[in-house]
């Protein structure tokens, strides 16, 4: 489980591609001493698991489902991924809860700077903007951003300094493809509703 905060942005040093899954090394300055090989990592809001490290670098597997649903596979050497480190129970939630597991891919339609603030303006399925409401939650490439508006094909975000500077948000340009993973309670919330509208109703006494 994941908050959202992004704790680093590294830069893809290696990504391998073999017969459908794939090898990602990226170097970071997350304190590698500390972080455990089969440890979680949220690599642009993808939960991956660390199998080797080294004095630079982190590398990670990439599943056949990995390369099919996220934008990982598209990265480069140099690319900027933004990395966070598994919650503690005891950390504090600054973010939201951000499960690893993203849900589909999204396109930078719009980029517009006002004052000191950057809103991003994203184009999405309508499956995935069903559980985007205005001033909920969303996780953009694993950030944990607020959604300013939204509709049935699109939503958008508005980008403070700090986050900008702090995520790969400040590498991205129009066209680009994000990770992105809708509201877990929002996800639950859904499917109960829709089961209880498909659920037989109560036979009467006859």
């Amino acid at each position: 489980m994941f908050t959202g905060l992004i704790e680093d942005v590294g830069e893809v040093s290696r990504l391998r591609l073999d017969q459908g899954s794939a090898v990602l090394a990226v170097s970071t300055r997350l304190p590698r001493r500390s972080i455990a090989v089969g440890a979680s990592i949220a690599v642009n809001g993808a939960c991956l698991t660390v199998v080797k490290k080294n004095a630079r670098a982190l590398e990670f597997e990439l599943s056949p489902e990995t390369l099919e649903r996220t934008s990982l596979g598209t990265l480069r050497p140099g690319s900027l991924v933004n990395l966070e480190r598994s919650m503690r129970w005891r950390d504090r939630l600054g973010g939201h809860l951000v499960t690893g597991h993203v849900d589909g891919l999204a396109t930078v339609k719009t980029i517009e700077r006002r004052g000191e603030f950057s809103f991003f303006t994203f184009a999405v399925a309508e499956q995935l903007a069903l559980f985007m409401v205005r001033k909920g939650s969303v996780a953009v490439d694993g950030i944990s951003l607020t959604v300013n508006t939204c509709s049935a094909r699109q939503f958008s975000v508005a980008v403070v300094p700090f986050t900008l500077k702090h995520t790969n948000l400040r590498a991205r340009r129009l066209g680009d493809k994000v990770n992105i993973e809708t509201d877990l309670i929002g996800k639950y919330v859904h499917k109960f509703v829709t089961m209880e509208q498909m659920a037989p109703a109560p036979k009467g006494r006859g």
